[in-house]
This record gives structure tokens, sequence and C-alpha cells, in this order.
């Protein structure tokens, strides 16, 4: 229910292919709009300080934190959360099976926040070391796997996504 005397504005934007609208006031976070208008619930908020990385999305094919943007600057924008990392028929992404496999989850909490970094790493750099790995996670925070099968599952990643990307040439 809208406060009285609350300015609303619509607001537009690409999520995962497809143009959504919705209302938000000026200093409504793109988290909250993507979890509360859009209805996208994703993303996580885990911090509400932008320490966590639990809603890392992709802006214009950017990686931020969804928690440190308002909607309205995303409003004409491209957006791709975690609902848009699964294939066309449903099954899980690359990146998403690999964390099935390689077991890189536990309670699942910080997950799409790291999917989304993963993703974003391995854009820029499609066969990082380990070490750049960790550097690219950096600013997502697990609290239960201490991050050895996050890693793994990321290099697990890279290496299906390589090998695709050679059987394609």
């Amino acid at each position: 229910m809208r406060p009285k005397g609350v300015k609303m504005a619509t607001i537009s934007m690409t999520v995962n292919g497809k143009q959504l609208s919705g209302e938000a006031q000026g200093n409504t976070l793109l988290v909250e709009f993507l979890r509360e208008e859009l209805k996208m619930t994703g993303t996580h908020v885990g911090c509400d300080t932008s320490q966590c990385g639990a809603c890392v999305v992709h802006v214009n094919g950017e990686s931020v934190k969804s928690c440190t943007v308002f909607a309205s600057a995303c409003d004409g924008g491209t957006v791709a959360t975690i609902e848009g990392m699964a294939n066309d028929d449903g099954s899980l992404g690359v990146i998403q099976q690999a964390f099935q496999d390689e077991h890189g989850l536990q309670c699942g909490f910080c997950t799409p926040g790291m999917v989304m970094s993963i993703a974003d790493i391995l854009k820029n750099n499609p066969q990082p070391t380990e070490a750049e790995i960790r550097e690219g996670l950096k600013g997502n925070i697990c609290r239960c796997t201490g991050y050895h099968n996050i890693v793994k599952a990321a290099q697990s990643a890279a290496a299906t996504l390589s090998g695709a990307a050679q059987a394609a040439e």
C-alpha cells in the first residue's frame, strides 16, 4: 500500500531479457524493487550495508551490489539477476550446475551473489587462476563453506565454458 503523499515513479527496465516496469519511490533500492515490486526474490539482502555480496546483480553488463543502487538509476537499463542464469528450459545454467556438482553451497543464502560474481569474473577472464577467483570474490561473504568448494565450482564452470567455446570454434 502506497503511503499518502509519497511520490511514486514508474521505472522500466529489461530484466533477464524481459521488459518489466513497476512503481517506486526515488529512494527505493534496486534490490527492494526487484524483490518487492517485480517479485524476483532470488536476489538476497544479507546485510543492508554493502558488505556481503548476496545482492549482486549485473546492471548494463556490470556487476553491482543492488543494495547500493537506486532503482530509478536503472530506469531504461538492463539488469541480469540469478533467475536469468538458468537455461531457457529452466534447468540449471553452467555456473549453477557447477555449484551443485562441486558442493559449492550449504545454506544457499550467499549463492545468488556468488553465482553472479563468478559470471562476471568469467566474462572478464575465462581462465582465471585460483588466486584470481578468490580476489574476484572478495566482496562476497559466505558464512558456511569456507570458499574451497565455491572456488572449485568457479574452476569447473570455467572449464565447461571454455570447452563449449572451443567446440563452437
